[in-house]
């Protein structure tokens, strides 16, 4: 017979197993929602970053790292340099005063140099450097310092939803309702009890707060999340941005780790497993833009290190998780904050609770809502928005921020509003699902029929360019499209935005300049590959490359395909 002492011992093992078996549960459950990708583990995303070394191509090797014949890098290095003289002959202003610029301005010294693989940076940027400066805008396009016309596809960050002449109107006639009470904060201009009247019907709301920008729109919805469910945890999905704070970019980009956010797989069943079930998760963050390429990064030319994007956007099966992820929110007291911040009111009317046919607890708007002026907006049910407790009167939610509700935004927002509810924008609206999947159907036919390794996949009028080739070089088209006057931000072709106003003539002459560009990149051997070129086989010889820098043995005299050649470490500057 087992002795008193041994028995409890025995029982207090299996006390304690019993009690460390559902915690175990929950964290297994919790690993298999994450998405296996490094982008999916912030944490293991962060520590990586920090132990990629820098190092460069040589000029002998900048054209041939793929291994290409001497013909194909001859052709490479004869048209990158006549592309770079171009550049310098069409834009030397622009490119001058960019140049200038950069020296003392850190977000352009940022752009700069992620426009391309770092390996090619450099030597990109000593010869090639893009412009950043624009003197006006007039219709759909941009014109630079040079005089150079350029039709618009950088949809300024989202904003840009009905064309710059409307947002030009907007803000014109909202400073000159507001002129006479000028920049006062504090007090409230009229016009802000007009606007959250529109705003509570079109996004069907109980409240409204006023904020300066979408980030921190997110921020409030967050706190007051954590705040009425007192639970510390929030979800956001793999790839997803909300934002440049840290807790809603918890990888690459932030210097601490988040510790109280979790990053999931998007429209997986085990993610809502997690949702359903963890009593710590006060809210949920949905960025409806990542239907387009979901659990993936934004897509940016930068990290085309052999091409490989995938996108494409499947509605019925995006709103499909919407409905069963609001379900999961609701079976576990959980609030779903959908961020519309770029996507909203550039699909309907009513944005992407209307169009999708959802209903959060809280919505966040930014970029157009603003009638061209920096703004976030947060909308929620009144049980979420409120900022204290009746039997707690210290307990407080406090969030002020000193330019929320200025009178030229807000006069500005209400031009937006009253054209939004008085249907001037309703022609934009009309049809747009079939009108951009006919454009983006018909310009990828062209590409097919020409031959050419390139394709673009579409959220209605946001579009990211495909890349049907494994290459190296892939990076290389924003400079094409650049010379054939169409205007790319810094993330380059992983996001292109039009307006909505953009005519079917217009678009047409777009697709002839988007296909001119992909030919004379084509013909200019940057495509070629080796038979055995594979996406996966790019990124070992990658990964090579960056073992060799670190361990400090940079050359390699015999590159393959997707492997390295003579490379030189060091530190990367400017």
């Amino acid at each position: 017979m087992m002795d008193p002492t041994t028995m409890l011992a025995a029982a207090g093992a299996a006390g304690a197993f019993a009690l460390a078996l559902p915690r175990a549960k929950a964290r297994l459950l919790l690993s298999r929602a994450k998405h296996p990708s490094l982008t999916g583990h912030a944490r293991w995303s962060q520590r990586v970053a920090k132990l990629v070394p820098f190092y460069e191509y040589d000029e002998a090797l900048v054209f041939r790292v793929d291994g290409a014949p001497e013909d194909v890098e001859a052709r490479r290095r004869d048209d990158f340099h006549r592309l770079a003289a171009l550049y310098r002959e069409r834009f030397p202003r622009t490119l001058r005063a960019t140049a200038d610029a950069e020296a003392g301005l850190s977000d352009l010294q940022l752009t700069s140099r992620n426009r391309v693989p770092f390996q090619f940076a450099r030597f990109v940027k000593r010869h090639l450097r893009s412009g950043a400066f624009a003197i006006a805008a007039t219709g759909r396009k941009l014109v630079d310092l040079d005089g150079n016309r350029f039709f618009d596809l950088t949809g300024s960050y989202g904003l840009n939803a009905f064309g710059y002449d409307f947002y030009r109107e907007c803000v014109d006639r909202g400073i000159a309702r507001t002129r006479e009470l000028g920049p006062v904060l504090g007090s409230f201009h009229p016009l802000v009890a007009d606007n959250v009247a529109r705003l509570r019907r079109i996004a069907r709301k109980d409240e409204v707060s006023f904020h300066m920008s979408g980030t921190e729109a997110v921020m409030q919805a967050v706190r007051l999340a954590r705040y009425h469910t007192r639970r510390s945890h929030i979800v956001r999905f793999c790839g997803a941005y909300h934002g440049w704070w840290d807790e809603v970019q918890p990888g690459v980009g932030s210097p601490r780790p988040a510790r109280e956010t979790y990053t999931l797989r998007e429209m997986d069943e085990r993610a809502l497993e997690v949702i359903r079930t963890r009593r710590d998760i006060a809210c949920v963050l949905v960025n409806p833009l990542q239907a387009l390429h979901p659990n993936s990064a934004a897509p940016s030319d930068a990290t085309l290190v052999g091409g490989a994007r995938r996108a494409g956007f499947d509605r019925e099966a995006y709103a499909d998780w919407l409905r069963r992820l609001r379900a999961a929110c609701d079976a576990n007291g959980v609030v779903l904050i959908l961020d519309e911040v770029f996507l909203g009111f550039r699909v309907a009317r009513g944005g992407v609770q209307e169009w999708l046919g959802v209903d959060a607890d809280l919505v966040t708007y930014g970029k157009t809502l603003g009638g061209g002026l920096p703004v976030g907006v947060v909308c929620g049910k009144a049980r979420l928005m409120k900022r204290y407790r009746e039997d707690r009167p210290v307990d407080v939610c406090f969030a002020r921020g000193t330019f929320n509700s200025h009178p030229y935004v807000m006069g500005a927002m209400n031009e937006f509003l009253r054209r939004l509810e008085d249907g001037e924008l309703d022609a934009g609206y009309a049809d747009q699902d079939a009108r951009w999947s006919a454009r983006a159907k018909a310009l990828n036919a062209r590409l097919r029929a020409a031959g050419l390794p390139v394709s673009v996949a579409h959220l209605q009028s946001i579009w990211t360019v495909l890349y049907d080739r494994p290459s190296r070089y892939n990076w290389m088209f924003q400079h094409y499209l650049r010379l054939h006057g169409l205007a790319l931000s810094w993330v380059g072709t992983g996001r292109l935005i039009f307006s909505l106003d953009y005519t079917d003539e217009e678009f047409a002459e777009v697709a002839d300049r988007f296909v001119a560009a992909a030919q004379a990149m084509d013909a200019a051997g940057w495509w070629w590959a080796p038979p055995a070129a594979t996406e996966a086989a790019i990124g070992r010889g990658v990964l090579r490359e960056m073992l060799r820098a670190a361990l400090g043995r940079p050359r390699r005299e015999h590159p393959g395909a997707g492997d390295g050649g003579s490379l030189r470490p060091g530190e990367a500057r400017g």
